[in-house]
């Protein structure tokens, strides 16, 4: 896994590796964007199952398409608050709200949209609706969104 130099970020926040000591948070993480498992009719052990298995297997599926990421755990004040995985030609734009607002101040001045997918269940949906990101398709598994730059 390659590490990369991470800039000044605000105050209050810092960038560490992910070490195995994180797995158990990294999981946890995971499964509070699960929220659509409410809906399931399986039992907490089910649903704890089969979050591990899907979280492994997200995990290990990102390391295996993206070696070259940088895989950091995001820290406020020493506390782990999130998780960030940078891309080579994105490392070292900030973290959440900041790295958005970077992509968009770029994507205005080169005069391009943004465009993602998110599941309607996960909360950065949410972030994305307050910074402008509009439907474009019908939600479905994934919901996709796009971003112009004002004209």
């Amino acid at each position: 896994m390659t590490q990369y130099a991470i800039p000044t970020l605000p105050d209050g926040f810092a960038l560490r590796p992910i070490a195995p000591d994180d797995m158990p948070y990294l999981r946890d993480l995971y499964a509070s964007t699960r929220t659509d498992l409410a809906q399931t009719p399986w039992s907490d052990a089910q649903k704890a199952a089969f979050i591990q298995m899907q979280f492994e297997a997200q995990h290990t599926h990102y390391h295996s398409v993206r070696p070259q990421a940088g895989y950091y755990v995001v820290l406020h004040h020493g506390q782990a608050i999130g998780r960030i995985y940078l891309e080579p030609r994105w490392r070292g734009q900030g973290i959440g709200t900041t790295l958005l607002r970077w992509l968009m101040d770029e994507a205005a001045r080169r005069g391009v949209t943004l465009s993602l997918y998110v599941e309607d269940y996960n909360p950065a949906y949410r972030l994305y609706q307050r910074l402008g990101f509009i439907t474009k398709d019908p939600p479905g598994i994934y919901t996709y969104m796009t971003w112009e730059p004002p004209r």
